[in-house]
């Protein structure tokens, strides 16, 4: 009997178990550098995000104006996802209001080019 774990990726508690296809695909899809970059890159706003963090450190709010048309819960999924999957970092400030900025890790700026490529 296959192991199950949560996705922390998604909002609620959401079970599957290792041995389910769309693990082994990912896990497979994962070896081949070019859709395991499709993969990190893919959604409609990941390529927005990264594009928009190009010149440096941004918070929440600055994001959700220069990308009008995302809704903050998708926003947040976004980020959260691109975080785990190491394009960028997020640092919390012990502030009152919190205050916390996303910035591009190095994979992430090794993205920029093609990310610029598409755009043309």
């Amino acid at each position: 009997m296959g192991r199950e774990y949560v996705h922390r990726s998604e909002p609620g508690i959401r079970k599957s178990k290792e041995a389910s296809t769309n693990n082994i695909n990912r896990r497979y899809l994962g070896e081949c550098n070019l859709t395991y970059a499709i993969q990190m890159m893919g959604g409609r706003w990941k390529l927005l995000i990264l594009m928009r963090l190009e010149n440096g450190k941004q918070r929440f709010g600055e994001l959700k104006k220069q990308i009008p048309n995302i809704t903050e819960r998708m926003l947040t999924l976004q980020l959260r996802e691109m975080e785990r999957d190491g394009l960028i970092t997020r640092k919390v400030y012990a502030e009152i209001p919190p205050k916390v900025e996303y910035d591009l890790t190095n994979i992430g700026r090794d993205l920029l080019p093609i990310c610029a490529g598409l755009h043309e």
